[in-house]
Order: structure tokens, then C-alpha cells, then sequence
């Protein structure tokens, strides 16, 4: 155990002086790409978005339907955000009335990856959380 916190030392210490590089506030405020991605993906509706879009293009309605509980109004704000960052491709068909269709984009495909690693460490450690939050809720 000791040798595998001996190895993980340098990649904490190189993890948290990037983070730092990147968090520097400047005079329009916080600058830290990392911290805006993680919050887009951490927030209540974005996975379930990406999730939904995952497998095909998908007309709004669909994706209203595949995320069960999103209010239409979430939805677009959600699918505007991720068009923004890149992730998702909006597509307006020129018919009466007129139909649009969302995608992931490539690099919204790219996503999965380390999202599925995250996935599996909370999966893995999800037992230890709970204790911790626990003997924290429990202590004076």
C-alpha cells in the first residue's frame, strides 16, 4: 500500500499544480476551464442529456422523453449549453414547421471515456463515502 501512495504522490502534487495554473482568477473573473466543464457535467441534467443522445440523433421531443422529469425549458437551456461548449450539434431541417435534430458532436462523443472511469471509482468507493458521511454526520 505504502509503494502505491509513494507512486501516486508525484501525479497528486502534478494534478493540483495544474489545477492551480488554471484557477487563477483574472479580472473577468474565474479562468478555470476545468472547473466550468466539470460543473456543465456535474449538474443535474447534462449526463442524462448526453446519455440520451448517446446512441443516435434525436428530435427535441425525443430527448424530452428519454430524460424522464426534465422541464422543456431545462432541456433547452441544457442542450444550449452543451451546443455551446461543442458537445452537441444542432441541426435545423427547412421543413413546414420546421424540425431540429441534436447530436453529439465529435468531441461530445469523447466524453464517455473518462466519464466511465468516474463512474467506476465512485461505483468502487461509494461504501467508503457512505462511512465517511457517516462518522462525519455522526461526530459533535
Amino acid at each position: 500500500m505504502e509503494e502505491a501512495d509513494t507512486m501516486l504522490a508525484p501525479h497528486h502534487l502534478q494534478l493540483a499544480r495544474m489545477f492551480a495554473e488554471r484557477s487563477r482568477t483574472t479580472a473577468e473573473g474565474c479562468a478555470c476551464p476545468v472547473r466550468d466543464v466539470l460543473d456543465r457535467v456535474g449538474d443535474k441534467w447534462t449526463m442524462l442529456v448526453l446519455i440520451a443522445l448517446a446512441d443516435r440523433p434525436r428530435r427535441f421531443s425525443d430527448v424530452n422523453r428519454a430524460v424522464r422529469d426534465i422541464s422543456k425549458r431545462m432541456l433547452s437551456q441544457t442542450l444550449r449549453a452543451l451546443e455551446r461548449d461543442g458537445l452537441v450539434l444542432r441541426t435545423v431541417f427547412p421543413t413546414n414547421p420546421p424540425s431540429v435534430e441534436y447530436e453529439l458532436t465529435e468531441l461530445g462523443r469523447t466524453i464517455f471515456e473518462p466519464l466511465t472511469m468516474l463512474v467506476r471509482w465512485v461505483e468502487q468507493s461509494q461504501d467508503a463515502i457512505g462511512v465517511a458521511r457517516d462518522q462525519y454526520d455522526g461526530s459533535p
